[in-house]
């Protein structure tokens, strides 16, 4: 099955040769990502990968990712979070859709991530909860995606909280 997900990294050389870089992506392995690189010193490899599941098509491009670039750091895998417009587009229906959907389900719509002006869930909750609801053509692709981009966003940041504090940090805690 074909699994589409983009891995976002920030660079160690900000100023590197580009074109050198898609290069190595592509010797070793990452010949089915479409690269970009909008900011100085980040890029993003959107993937379109065949595997028999999705966490083994994301891994597997994080490990390929990892030995063409092993000083780049992983910024995020997605779909992961997302606003509620990012649903919508998504299960094909309106923005107006889902937002009437969370305000009649105050009680089991999934909690936001962020609660704002600007809202963000988890794709992947959102996701499990319309299907639990039923009527919503969601691809299963597109479900273990979302489950799996949140699980590496969660571990990574689990990573960071749990590594060595900084010297002002550690004396503030």
């Amino acid at each position: 099955m074909e699994y589409m997900f983009t891995l976002k990294y920030q660079l160690a050389d900000a100023n590197g040769d580009l074109q050198a870089l898609v290069e190595q992506l592509g010797e070793h392995g990452c010949d089915d990502a479409l690269i970009g690189a909008g900011l100085p010193g980040r890029i993003a490899l959107e993937f379109t990968r065949e595997a028999d599941s999705a966490d083994a098509a994301v891994r597997s491009a994080l490990e390929d990712v990892r030995r063409a670039v092993p000083s780049a750091t992983l910024i995020e895998v997605t779909p992961d979070l997302v606003g509620l417009t990012d649903v919508a587009a998504l299960v094909g229906v309106s923005r107006q859709n889902m937002r009437k959907l969370m305000l009649a389900y105050p009680d089991t719509f999934p909690l936001p991530v962020h609660d704002g002006s600007t809202s963000i869930w988890h794709l992947a909750d959102v996701l499990a909860w319309l299907q639990a609801r039923g009527g919503y053509a969601l691809t299963a692709g597109l479900v273990e995606v979302a489950r799996v981009a949140l699980e590496v966003n969660v571990a990574k940041e689990g990573l960071r909280l749990s590594g060595p504090k900084p010297a002002v940090q550690a004396a503030a805690i």
